[in-house]
């Protein structure tokens, strides 16, 4: 049996049309794709976390932070409650470490009470730009709850962030706010569970994670609401509502984003959240930053981008 080319040859007047060709989708080209997906997917989870941060900062003026964290909890734990049972049953919740589990949901909680809080008073490009901060509080927690190792560039880079934060808090100044603290203790909390996180990395669904965070930040918060209870009217409700449901989609993007595109490759856009804070403090609030708010979030930013190019370094030499 003649192959199609041969056929092709022997009749010259009606040549068969060649095939087109299609270049195979090699590793490198898969990679590429992999890290603009989760490029994308970041810049998402960062406009709909700002969203639900504007909308508290909105509701923070005639509400109480720890009313306002309770309803984004509450919808949080019931997205991720009904997202466990639909994707395989409340058996996925089972957990090899329980007390870990507790204290990330303790972190993460205290952190959005605080940030809420800081929202009171702040404007939102500041509240965001010092919450930069994170990855420093990161690398000093790491030594000793970890036992990691810090070399004198990453405390350096820490020192310099430090700095930045200064430039944007600006203690004594005019433009100085005690609110600043509360954002500063959110971000030390945030941190914490950070850590928390990378010690049950290796033995925890990420789902899951999410899902004790939500239902036990839930529980918490419902046994202290009532001391600072005040009544809710439709618009506020709704508004809390909001706050829940793109506050999770944000952290569902956020945890796709890792899946595709490496650490050290996500974190120069994640504080692509300044410019979605601007934006948003802008259209709600007519709050325009000052210049030292940007210059001083460029210093947290570049010292952070420097501690997450180390952690890459590192984690080479552990490799091989």
């Amino acid at each position: 049996m003649s192959s199609p080319r041969a056929r092709t040859k022997s009749l010259p007047h009606a040549p068969l049309p060649e095939p087109p060709v299609v270049p195979p989708q090699d590793g490198r080209t898969l990679r590429i794709d992999n890290s603009a997906r989760g490029i994308a997917l970041l810049l998402l989870s960062s406009i709909f976390m700002c969203s639900g941060d504007i909308a508290s900062k909105y509701l923070a003026t005639t509400l109480p932070a720890l009313q306002i964290t309770w309803m984004r909890y509450g919808t949080f734990a019931a997205i991720m409650l009904v997202t466990i049972s639909l994707t395989g049953g409340f058996r996925r919740m089972s957990t090899r470490r329980p007390g870990l589990q507790v204290l990330r949901a303790l972190g993460v909680t205290v952190s959005s009470i605080l940030f809420v809080a800081g929202l009171h008073d702040l404007p939102m490009a500041d509240a965001t730009a010092t919450s930069f901060v994170s990855p420093l509080f990161v690398t000093a927690l790491s030594i000793p709850i970890l036992g990691e190792i810090v070399g004198w560039r990453r405390w350096l880079a820490t020192t310099v962030g430090l700095i930045g934060v200064l430039v944007v808090v600006r203690p004594g100044g005019e433009g100085f706010h005690g609110a600043s603290f509360f954002v500063l203790g959110s971000s030390f909390f945030w941190a914490f569970s950070l850590i928390v996180t990378r010690m049950m990395s290796r033995t925890e669904i990420p789902v899951v994670t999410l899902a004790y965070s939500a239902t036990i930040g839930f529980i918490l918060l419902s046994l202290a609401v009532p001391f600072s209870w005040q009544a809710l009217d439709l618009k506020a409700i709704l508004i809390g509502l909001f706050i829940g449901g793109i506050s999770t989609i944000g952290h569902i993007f956020l945890i796709q984003a890792f899946r595709y595109a490496d650490a050290s490759l996500l974190a120069p856009f994640a504080y692509s959240q300044l410019l979605w804070s601007s934006i948003f403090g802008y259209l709600v609030f007519a709050a325009i930053p000052d210049v030292w708010t940007y210059v001083g979030a460029a210093i947290i930013a570049a010292s952070g981008l420097y501690t997450a190019h180390r952690e890459r370094i590192r984690a080479r030499q552990v490799a091989g």
